[in-house]
């Protein structure tokens, strides 16, 4: 199975994830933690916490997926270990998908994904530390993603009871999927702070649509910007006095493109 067969079988499958864990009126499904004295608890508008509970409950989905594919699947070992899930065809092609989700800042704008490390196993294509397989070894790295509105105004103090489950407020709601390759939707800085991650767009479309600055410029000229960019931190370590290029536009001066 070559990559794009991969994506467009993937892409059709999340079609229907949203009704999953959806309620008629677009809430989350989710409306609490239970306890033996059949308490429920409002679920925290965190955002590792949110993203964590919607990874369990479109995981049925995913196995079904791989089943009706005749797919293999591997899930990573530990939490930072990378990717989320490996899919394995019959000739043994290995396919990376990584969940991500963010939730709108408005209705054109997701608050940004970060979309794995650019050290390490990035650029140390070889390497067997934490990653499922070497990276260098997958035809296809995949974000299956997932953007959801938030609500507001939810009071996680409050105690309910079984009988009041149709009263609690869905903290999440209004659920869209995407499925696309990592580079297409890349940005040309780090995600989020000092961390060695790769940003992603922000704007919806872009994510959808794989219209990223990297989308027209290929694979190869992202793999080679990531693996060749350094932070301040790391150019001071290399005793550089300043990194090679911060940015794409830099970037294309410093390779004479």
């Amino acid at each position: 199975m070559d990559k794009e067969k991969f994506i467009k079988l993937l892409n059709e499958a999340v079609s229907d994830f949203g009704q999953t864990i959806s309620t008629e009126d677009g809430g989350w499904i989710v409306k609490g933690f239970i306890d033996t004295n059949k308490n429920i608890y409002t679920i925290s508008a965190d955002t590792k916490v949110i993203s964590k509970i919607i990874e369990l409950y479109i995981f049925p989905k995913i196995y079904a997926f791989a089943q009706n594919n005749g797919l293999e699947i591997e899930l990573t070992e530990q939490q930072n270990f990378y990717p989320d899930i490996t899919f394995k065809d019959k000739e043994g092609n290995l396919f990376a998908v990584d969940l991500k989700s963010s939730y709108r800042k408005d209705s054109t704008h997701i608050n940004g994904m970060t979309l794995g490390a650019f050290t390490g196993y990035f650029r140390e294509r070889n390497s067997t530390k934490n990653v499922t397989h070497p990276y260098g070894n997958y035809k296809a790295h995949v974000v299956l993603g997932i953007i959801y509105d938030t609500v507001r105004d939810i009071d996680e103090r409050k105690v309910y009871g079984i009988d009041q489950l149709n009263e609690i407020v869905s903290v999440i709601k209004n659920f869209d999927f995407f499925v696309q390759e990592k580079w297409k939707i890349a940005i040309d800085r780090p995600g989020s702070g000092n961390t060695k991650n790769i940003g992603s767009v922000s704007k919806i479309e872009d994510l959808k649509q794989g219209n990223g600055p990297f989308a027209k410029l290929g694979e190869a000229i992202f793999d080679n910007y990531w693996m060749e960019y350094l932070t301040m931190d790391m150019a001071k370590k290399a005793e550089l006095k300043k990194p090679y290029y911060t940015s794409l536009k830099e970037y294309k001066v410093f390779k004479n493109l």
